[in-house]
């Protein structure tokens, strides 16, 4: 990882969490305005149109030095059971048993990082889930690291299509070695050795960005979130006006089994947020509404 002196500056982690929380504010208007514009006849239509609720979080635990958070969180709409859409930012000590697991923090154990994670679990088992992140954080290194994917019930091969090419596009504006190295690193991350299959159809994932020159990275990132925010809504607005019947309803509650089964053994953000004293119930948005295993 290459630096330069000034990479975690102030004014650095400044722009960073106020793009975060711009793009957290897109993409709530967005999947709101989804909501008010569905009228099709689901099992689900009767429902008023979802609304995030915004809630704020602040980290008091003597330990830390601070920082805290807003959630904002929509459940029991028309077309998203349950979307999150969470900002934080934080700082403070990483814990002896954590900090050699950070670049930058054997050392000194002291990291500042801010970010946006967003998870999404539709209604109808035809819409795929979704989750999309990004972040900067800093210790005595700093970078950027992030992605999205998708995890269809039913995958249509047109959808994975468009949203591998979102993607696609982001990365080949700034690098064309970004979308085919972050594709194979989120296949990767994404999958579950214990059931030796894929938690859904990808997307890109990356970490430990830092080229030496912070204004491409933070660009290409803000371009990570915003390919997220133009491909999936229209994935949406696609596949959500169909009903749905009881078995692919099952079908959808089984699927999202392999999802929890993923955030809970092997996320990095989940262990992440849990080690640095976060929300847990910001932490835990990840987790649908309703889950079945057989």
């Amino acid at each position: 990882m290459s630096k330069t002196s000034d990479y975690g500056s102030d004014a650095h982690k400044e722009k960073a969490r106020a793009w975060f929380e711009r793009l957290r504010d897109d993409l709530c208007r967005a999947l709101e305005k989804i909501e008010a514009e569905a009228t099709a006849e689901t099992p689900a239509s009767a429902n008023p149109p979802g609304r995030f609720v915004r809630a704020e979080w602040q980290r008091d635990d003597a330990k830390y030095d601070g920082g805290g958070g807003v959630t904002s969180v929509l459940k029991g709409g028309r077309v998203f059971e349950k979307a999150g859409v969470n900002v934080s930012t934080v700082m403070g000590e990483f814990s002896d048993d954590y900090r050699g697991r950070v670049p930058g923090a054997a050392g000194d154990p002291r990291f500042w990082a801010s970010g946006i994670s967003v998870v999404i679990h539709p209604q109808s088992p035809h819409v795929p889930a979704a989750h999309m992140n990004t972040r900067m954080i800093v210790t005595a290194e700093a970078w950027f690291g992030g992605g999205g994917d998708m995890t269809p019930v039913f995958e249509i091969l047109t959808d994975t299509a468009d949203f591998h090419a979102a993607f696609k596009r982001a990365c080949d504006a700034h690098d064309g070695t970004y979308y085919p190295k972050f594709k194979k690193w989120c296949d990767e991350y994404f999958y579950l050795p214990h059931r030796g299959e894929a938690r859904g159809v990808g997307g890109i994932f990356y970490d430990n960005l830092n080229t030496g020159d912070w204004a491409a990275d933070f660009a290409f990132t803000q371009d990570v979130g915003r390919a997220f925010a133009e491909v999936y809504p229209a994935i949406v607005r696609r596949r959500g006006a169909a009903g749905w019947s009881d078995a692919e309803r099952q079908a959808q509650l089984l699927k999202r089994g392999r999802y929890v089964e993923f955030n809970l053994l092997y996320d990095r953000g989940t262990q992440f947020g849990l080690k640095t004293g976060g929300n847990v119930e910001a932490i835990l948005m990840s987790l649908p509404p309703e889950v079945k295993w057989t």
